[in-house]
């Protein structure tokens, strides 16, 4: 089972869509064009075409067997005492006293750009059931980083 925010579940729901109506249309209309010019075994077009139908294809399969999984979260019941799926946290670094912010979501959600991680990261993983003012040591590629929760919120 997938636990997903209903951003997530959108955004996934919507990449599906735009494969499934646009794109495989378009990479099966490709391939139709290129068996047209004859000869297959030396047709690169009609080769492309063919891995690039195999690429999405693949793809509708694995967002289909996710979104078949998934439950969406509802924020609404949820307590801010501990952190868990979906938490804001503002965090320190107690390394270089750097403040940072991250929101804790699934790994389909991942993007570290808008400041959200995977729950299955090792700071996702580290701060899953703590409470505000722990402390916690994580081990990550650079080295062991420790770092405070300063706030935990929906």
């Amino acid at each position: 089972m997938e636990y997903l925010s209903q951003e997530g579940y959108d955004k996934i729901a919507n990449e599906l869509r735009q494969l499934e109506t646009v794109e495989l249309p378009r990479v099966t209309e490709a391939i139709s064009e290129a068996r047209a010019q004859g000869d297959l075994s030396e047709n690169f077009e009609y080769h492309a075409a063919k891995r690039e139908q195999g690429r999405i294809m693949g793809r509708i399969g694995f967002l289909q067997r996710v979104l078949e999984h998934a439950r969406v979260i509802d924020t609404s019941n949820l307590d801010n005492d501990k952190v868990r799926l979906l938490s804001r946290v503002h965090l320190t670094n107690l390394n270089n006293n750097a403040q940072m912010i991250f929101t804790i979501v699934s790994p389909h959600e991942a993007n570290t750009s808008e400041g959200k991680i995977s729950i299955k990261s090792p700071i996702g993983d580290a701060l899953v059931g703590r409470k505000q003012g722990d402390t916690v040591k994580v081990k990550v590629p650079a080295g062991l980083v420790e770092f405070r929760i300063d706030l935990i919120e929906q």
